[in-house]
C-alpha cells in the first residue's frame, strides 16, 4: 500500500527502534510528524532547534541507542549546526532529519530555500537529499544504520517538502548483519608491555562506552592491578569507589606511569596533547579509528579495532602472573588521599555568597547511584568534573571537547526521556542558562521532572578571572548580579528555589529531587573565587 512520505520516514525510525523524535515544529515537517502519529514515536517538541539536536545526542548517551531530531527548512537546520558539530566531536550517534525546500521549485527562491548538504557535510558521517519518494525508506534507515556503525557519529537527511508529502510503496530494508569482531593486530606487542609493566596506568574515555567495552577494561584492570583514570562519557565505567578507579592522582599516575593504555581517548588539549603523559611512558592507543591527531605525540604500539575483541586479548596475552603493582598502588592511593584532604576546606567552606565547591558536598550526599548528572557551565561545571562521583556508565554528561554552552538543558531531556524514574541534575552556570534557559518550559510542558542546580556568580567565570590575572581588567565577562533565574523559571510552570546561605542547600536539593517536578535551585556563589584553571586551549 502506498503512503506518503512522511509515513515512510516514520517506519523507518521505528525499524530501528526509534521511540521519541526531537522537534521544533516546521511546516515543512508536518508530514514526518503524522508519520510519527500513526507509529506511536513520541513527539517532544523544544523551543530552539540546537537543543533539539542536543535532547537526541542526550538520549544517545543515555542508551547507547541512535538519537533522532528534525529540523525544518533552512534556519531550522543552520540552528541545530553547533549541536551537530558536537555530535560529531563526541562520536553521538545521532541522525538528524531535515525539512527542504521543494525540489519542483528549486532555485525559484521559496521559502527557506537553502541546500544544506555543503555545510552539513563536514560534520557527519552522511548527508542526504532524498528526491524520489520511493527511496525515502531505505536511505532514511541507511542513515540510522551509519550512525550507530563503529565508530559511531551524526548523519544527515533532509527531504524535499514536495517528495515527503508524496506517496510511495514501502520498503523498509532490514539492518544488516554485525560481522564477528576481531582484535586489533599489535595486541601481541601491547599485551608483553603491560604484563612486564610496573607501573601501568589506563586512561579511558568517550570511545570505550562507544565501545560497549566497560566489563572488558574492569576484567583487564583487575587481572593485572592497572589504575585507572576516566573521562567524557568514559566516567562510570568503573565504579568512582572502586579500589582500582583514581581520580585525583591522575598527573601523578600518567607522568609516572611505565606503560599508559589510552582507550578511546584523543590526545588532545585534554592530554596536554600528550604531554600528560611522562617522557619515558611507552604509550599503548587503542581506538577504533586511526589516530586522527598525528601532530601530537605518536603512540609507541597503535591499535585499531573492536574495543571489546581487543581488551580481552590483552588480559589473555598478558598471562596469569600475579600483578607486580602493589608498591605503584600504594603510592598513587597515597596522593589521592593527600589531595582529598586537602579539598576538605573547600567543602566545608561556610561562607556567603557559597564556595561553588560547597554545592558538590551537599549535591553528593543526595544524587542517587544511577543518577544522570549533566554539566553546561564553566567555572561551575568544571569543578563538577573534579567533585562529582560517577559510578555507573551513561551517568555522567558534557558538551565534549567541542565545549558548547547551552548543550545541558537538552541533553538533560534526552537523558529523562530515555530514563524517567532516574534522577537528571542538569549542573548550570549563570553564564550557560542563557543559550537554552527557556527549555525549562519545554520540561514543564512535557513533564520533565529534571533538577537544574545553578551557580549564580553573576559572571563569566572562566573568562573574568584569566582576564583580569592577564589585562588587571575584565570586558565582556560580567552578567548581572543575583538575577533571580529562580523566578523566572516558576513563569514557565516550574518550580524554582533560592539558596544564598550554605545551611539552605541541602533542603533545596532534597526539595527538589522529591517533588518529581522540573526545578531549578538557584545558588548564589562567590565570584571571587577563581577556578584553579590546568588546561592547555592551544
Amino acid at each position: 500500500m502506498a503512503e506518503h512520505g512522511g509515513r515512510l520516514v516514520a517506519k523507518a525510525l521505528k525499524s530501528r527502534g526509534v521511540e521519541n523524535l526531537f522537534t521544533l515544529s516546521g511546516g515543512h515537517l508536518f508530514s514526518i510528524y503524522d508519520g510519527c502519529r500513526e507509529e506511536g514515536i513520541s513527539l517532544v517538541d523544544v523551543r530552539h532547534e540546537q537543543t533539539a539536536v542536543f535532547a537526541a545526542e542526550g538520549i544517545a548517551k543515555a542508551t547507547r541507542g541512535v538519537g533522532v531530531a528534525a529540523l525544518t527548512a533552512g534556519p531550522g537546520v543552520t540552528n541545530g549546526i553547533s549541536a551537530i558539530a558536537g555530535a560529531q566531536a563526541n562520536c553521538s550517534p545521532i541522525c538528524v532529519l531535515g525539512g527542504r525546500a521543494p525540489e519542483m521549485r528549486w532555485g525559484s527562491g521559496s521559502l527557506q530555500e537553502i541546500d544544506h548538504l555543503p555545510f552539513v557535510s563536514p560534520l557527519v558521517k552522511s548527508a542526504e537529499t532524498v528526491k524520489d519518494p520511493a527511496q525515502i525508506g531505505p536511505i532514511t534507515a541507511a542513515a540510522l544504520d551509519l550512525a550507530a556503525a563503529i565508530p559511531s557519529g551524526p548523519t544527515f537527511v533532509d527531504y524535499p517538502l514536495d517528495v515527503v508529502f508524496t506517496e510511495a510503496e514501502a520498503d523498509i530494508p532490514l539492518p544488516l548483519q554485525i560481522e564477528q569482531a576481531e582484535p586489533a593486530a599489535g595486541v601481541e606487542e601491547a599485551a608483553a608491555l603491560l604484563s612486564a609493566a610496573e607501573r601501568p596506568a589506563i586512561m579511558a574515555g568517550t570511545g570505550l562506552y562507544w565501545g560497549r567495552a566497560e566489563e572488558e577494561l574492569r576484567a583487564l584492570a583487575e587481572a593485572l592491578g592497572i589504575p585507572v583514570f576516566l573521562n567524557g562519557l568514559g566516567r562510570g565505567c568503573l565504579p568512582a569507589d572502586h579500589e582500582l578507579a583514581f581520580s585525583r592522582a591522575r598527573g601523578a599516575g600518567l607522568q609516572g606511569a611505565d606503560v599508559a593504555l589510552v582507550v578511546g581517548v584523543p590526545m588532545d588539549f585534554r592530554l596536554g596533547f600528550g604531554g600528560s603523559f611522562g617522557e619515558e611512558t611507552k604509550i599503548v592507543r587503542l581506538d577504533v579509528v586511526p589516530n586522527q591527531l598525528p601532530r601530537n605525540r605518536a603512540p609507541d604500539v597503535d591499535l585499531v579495532g573492536d574495543m571489546r575483541a581487543t581488551l580481552t586479548a590483552l588480559r589473555e596475552g598478558a598471562g596469569a602472573e600475579a600483578p607486580r603493582t602493589a608498591a605503584w598502588l600504594e603510592q598513587l592511593r597515597a596522593v589521592e588521599e593527600e589531595k582529598r584532604a586537602a579539598e576538605r576546606a573547600e567543602l566545608d567552606d561556610g561562607r556567603s555568597p557559597l564556595h561553588p565547591v560547597r554545592v558538590y558536598r551537599e549535591l553528593n550526599e543526595v544524587l542517587d547511584r544511577d543518577a544522570i548528572v549533566v554539566g553546561d557551565g564553566g567555572d561551575f561545571v568544571s569543578y563538577a568534573g573534579r567533585y562529582i562521583e560517577t559510578f555507573e556508565p551513561g551517568c555522567w554528561m558534557d558538551p565534549g571537547p567541542f565545549g558548547c554552552l547551552g548543550a545541558g538543558p537538552g541533553q538533560a531531556i534526552g537523558a529523562k526521556v530515555a530514563h524517567p524514574d532516574r534522577q537528571v541534575c542538569l549542573l548550570l552556570g549563570d553564564g550557560a542558562f542563557g543559550f537554552a534557559g527557556m527549555e525549562f518550559d519545554t520540561m514543564s510542558r512535557h513533564g520533565l521532572g529534571v533538577v537544574g542546580v545553578m551557580g549564580n556568580n553573576g559572571i563569566w567565570g572562566l573568562e573574568h578571572h584569566p582576564m583580569k590575572f592577564l589585562y588587571g581588567y575584565s570586558v565582556a565577562a560580567e552578567l548581572r548580579p543575583e538575577t533571580r533565574y529562580d523566578e523566572l523559571v516558576e513563569a514557565l510552570g516550574c518550580d524554582g528555589i533560592l539558596v544564598r546561605e550554605p545551611g539552605e542547600l541541602k533542603p533545596a536539593l532534597e526539595r527538589a529531587f522529591a517533588s518529581g517536578r522540573p526545578t531549578l535551585v538557584n545558588v548564589l556563589t562567590d565570584p571571587e573565587v577563581a577556578y584553579p584553571r590546568k588546561s592547555n586551549l592551544a
